[in-house]
Parts: C-alpha cells; sequence; structure tokens
C-alpha cells in the first residue's frame, strides 16, 4: 500500500514537473518537483526489493546518484547536449538490459505460465523493448560523438537503413511466435547497427531535432521497462517523456519547415553541407572599438545568439554590455531560434544563467519582422541560423529552413572566431555583405572589450 502511494505521488510529481519546465517562469520549481518525485521513486523501489536485496538498492542508488551528481557539476554549458545525448543513451541500454533479464529470468519477471512459457504479450513488449533500447543507445552514442566533434558523420544508403529496420520488425514476429534465443539476439545486433547507421548521415544543422528526437526514443525505451517489470510509474514517466519528446521534434521541425521524415532520412548524400569555397574574399573588419561607436549610437539593438556564445561563455559579459546599452536609451532584445546551439532550449539556458529578463527573449515567429526597422543586430556565433543561403541556395543542404532575417537591419555586427562555416558546413554569404562588420575572435573577451569601451 505504502509503495504504491509512493509511486502514486512521484507520477503526480513528474506530471506537475514537465508542466513546470514549460514556461521560463516555473522551470526552477518545475525541476524541484521532479527530484521530488524522483526521491519518492527511488525510496519506493527500495521498499519494495527484499531484505536480502536492500544493501544492494541503496548501494546502487547511491553510485548512481553520486555518479549523476558529479557529471553535473562538472560538465560545462557547452557540453550540456553532449551529457543529455549520453544520458538517453543509459536509459536505452537500461531497456536492453531488462529485456534480457527477462528473457533469460523470466521466473523471477512472473512472465511465464503454468507449462513455463512466455507470456506472447511479454515476448511482445521484450522484442520492442531491446529493439527500441538498443537503437536509442548506438544513436545516441553517434549524436554524442558528432555532438563532441570527435565524429563528422558518413554517408550511408537508404537501402542499408530499410533493410535493417524491415529485418528487426521480422525478426520480432518471428521472437514472438518461437521464443528463439537466435532471433532475440539477432533483433539487438540488427537494432545497435540501425540506430548508429540512423543518425551517422544527419547533418549538423538538424542535430539539435536529433538530441529530441533520441529523448522520445528514451522515453518509450524507459515506458517498454515498466512494463517488463510490472511498474506503472515506469510506464506513465517513459510515456510523459516520449510523447513530449515527440511533440517538441515536431515543433522544431516545423520551426525549421522540415518534415521529421527528412530530418531522420536525409535526401542528400552530404552531411557536411553544401560544399565549401577556398577563395579568399573581401569582408569588413572592425574592432571592439568600432562596435562601441556603432552600438552606442543605436536606438535598437537585436541580440542573436548561438553555439559562438555557449563555446566561449559570453552571455555575462553579453547582459553586461545590454544593461549599458539599456541605461543609454537603448532598446535590446534577444532573438532565440528553434534550433540554436547543440539542443532543444540551449540558448534559453544560457542567457537565464546570466539573469537576462524572459521579456527581453522573443522567438523567431515573434521577432523577425523587426530586423528591417532595427539599427543593429548583434549576432554572437549563431551561424547557420542567420545564412541566407536558406533562402537563396536550393543546393545548399539548409535550405527552406526559416532563418532570422539579420541582413535586413541597419547593420550587423558579427562575433565568430574565424571566418570558417558553422556546424551544418555552409559558407554564409552575410559574412561579406556590406552591411555587415565581422568581429573576429573569442566572443567573450570582444564583448568585454566593447563593455569596456562604452
Amino acid at each position: 500500500m505504502i509503495i504504491d502511494l509512493l509511486y502514486l505521488i512521484a507520477a503526480v510529481c513528474f506530471i506537475l514537473a514537465l508542466k513546470g519546465l514549460s514556461s521560463p517562469d516555473s522551470a526552477s520549481s518545475g525541476n524541484w518537483i521532479g527530484i521530488a518525485g524522483m526521491v519518492f521513486a527511488c525510496a519506493a523501489a527500495y521498499l519494495s526489493t527484499d531484505i536480502s536485496d536492500a544493501i544492494w538498492t541503496l548501494f546502487a542508488i547511491c553510485i548512481g546518484g553520486g555518479i549523476g551528481i558529479y557529471i553535473t557539476k562538472s560538465v560545462s554549458m557547452t557540453s550540456l547536449p553532449q551529457m543529455v545525448a549520453a544520458f538517453h543513451s543509459l536509459v536505452g541500454m537500461a531497456a536492453v538490459l531488462v529485456a534480457f533479464s527477462a528473457y533469460y529470468a523470466p521466473n523471477i519477471f512472473k512472465i511465464i505460465d503454468k507449462l513455463e512459457n512466455i507470456y506472447k504479450s511479454s515476448l511482445i513488449e521484450m522484442g520492442l523493448g531491446v529493439a527500441i533500447g538498443a537503437i536509442t543507445f548506438s544513436g545516441s552514442l553517434i549524436a554524442f560523438a558528432k555532438l563532441h566533434e570527435i565524429y563528422k558523420g558518413n554517408a550511408v544508403p537508404k537501402e542499408l537503413n530499410a533493410f535493417l529496420g524491415s529485418s528487426v520488425l521480422c525478426l520480432i514476429f518471428y521472437f514472438v511466435m518461437t521464443e528463439s534465443s537466435g532471433a532475440f539476439l539477432l533483433i539487438a545486433l540488427f537494432s545497435f547497427i540501425l540506430g548508429a547507421t540512423l543518425i551517422m548521415p544527419i547533418g549538423g544543422a538538424d542535430m539539435p531535432v536529433v538530441v529530441s528526437m533520441l529523448n522520445s526514443y528514451s522515453g518509450w525505451a524507459a515506458s517498454g521497462i515498466g512494463f517488463t517489470l510490472h511498474n506503472d510509474l515506469l510506464i506513465i514517466t517513459g510515456a510523459l517523456v516520449g510523447s513530449s519528446g515527440a511533440i517538441l521534434s515536431y515543433i522544431m521541425c516545423k520551426g525549421m519547415n522540415r518534415s521529421l521524415l527528412n530530418v531522420i532520412f536525409p535526401s542528400g548524400q552530404d552531411v557536411s553541407g553544401s560544399k565549401k569555397s577556398n577563395a579568399v574574399r573581401p569582408f569588413k573588419q572592425g574592432s571592439p572599438e568600432d562596435a562601441a561607436f556603432i552600438l552606442k549610437n543605436a536606438k535598437s539593438v537585436i541580440v542573436v545568439p548561438g553555439y559562438g556564445m555557449a563555446t566561449s561563455q559570453a552571455q555575462h559579459a553579453l547582459k553586461e554590455m545590454s544593461d549599458l546599452l539599456k541605461k543609454n536609451g537603448t532598446t535590446v532584445r534577444y532573438a532565440i531560434h528553434p534550433v540554436a546551439g547543440r539542443m532543444p532550449g540551449h540558448m534559453n539556458v544560457l542567457l537565464a544563467e546570466a539573469n537576462v529578463p524572459y521579456d527581453d527573449v522573443f522567438e523567431l515567429d515573434e521577432i523577425n519582422r523587426d530586423f528591417a526597422t532595427c539599427d543593429v543586430a548583434y549576432v554572437i556565433g549563431a551561424n547557420d541560423v542567420t545564412n541566407p543561403a536558406a533562402k537563396n541556395d536550393p543546393s545548399s543542404s539548409i535550405y527552406g529552413m526559416p532563418i532570422f532575417e539579420v541582413d535586413k537591419a541597419k547593420i550587423v555586427l558579427f562575433l565568430k572566431r574565424s571566418m570558417g562555416t558553422g556546424y551544418a558546413g555552409v559558407d554564409n554569404e552575410l559574412f561579406y555583405a556590406q552591411n555587415t562588420m565581422m568581429l573576429l575572435g573569442d566572443a567573450k573577451k570582444t564583448t568585454e572589450a566593447i563593455v569596456k569601451a562604452l
């Protein structure tokens, strides 16, 4: 009775946490409610074990919690997307291990009939659980490697993914009918390969959608674990994560003017984006003092943050610069693209860390038309989401993606380390526009120099 009550409280906490996390104003309280829900869940798991296993359960909870605390304390904001991808892989592997445990020790899970045959429903759960879990695990590892820039990706024939996907479905059907251990092992093997080959060809500009999609996969994998373990809390929590991740992926794809199928199965074979030009082209380069003079005389400034801000941790210097401009009577707003950075909400988290007011932050549809009337667009590493190639170059890998029309501003101040391409590997025509001034170097140091000049 107590265990069921704890699970019910935990489930309610997770639902309220998800509601709280849907708004910046309530995100902090939502996070604490989620933590409380996990405490109740761990307490229920501990109380539900036998006395002989209680010490091992407590040991596992402490070890897992300790590792989680260490990782989150040591990982920088720049590496947050990689951490999320790595955590998704753990959920996937957990689903695989539970499925294997259930198959090889069905009596412990109480999923056998009087003839000691595993129930058909449990075989379906195991087959789907190991498939989704394996795809989530290997796909998340590839996403981690790409986000950490230790692997660029390779083109994968669509026929291979089609073969692997259809093979997994056929093997699941055969496994349910026969309980074949060979089929079970092949489901896991093919799914591990399929997870990797699905993510390998996806371009850099689509990685935020991939992270969201893997989040959804991990939720469904957790829900599958719940059915196998007869744990209602895992079923509810997994369904919440799976459905919310799927909805977020849809919202982001809509923001990119892309379909989810188009992201998962890219039409092109060049994972690095459009071809790069090695030709040296003229561009305007300015100093922090030049930028300070321009900003001081501006009445309206729109800041467009991107991954460059995360890399240099420039959000605090940016907030200081904005405060100085506001004291000078300048209107300062922030424009956040749905896929800015390397994961959903990446820029929002960084700006919140610097205490940027929520009322100053706007989404693409809310602020895009205002670039035509603003004096300065201050772009800090947001390469792909400001690239005119998305509108003008049908051969570009980002063609059709809605972008911020910063080129319509009177002056564009673009902060970058170099004139290199962005994560999608596409050269940006905005660098060479007549109204663009490039501020090359570390974004934090450049912004601090602008603050000093102001």
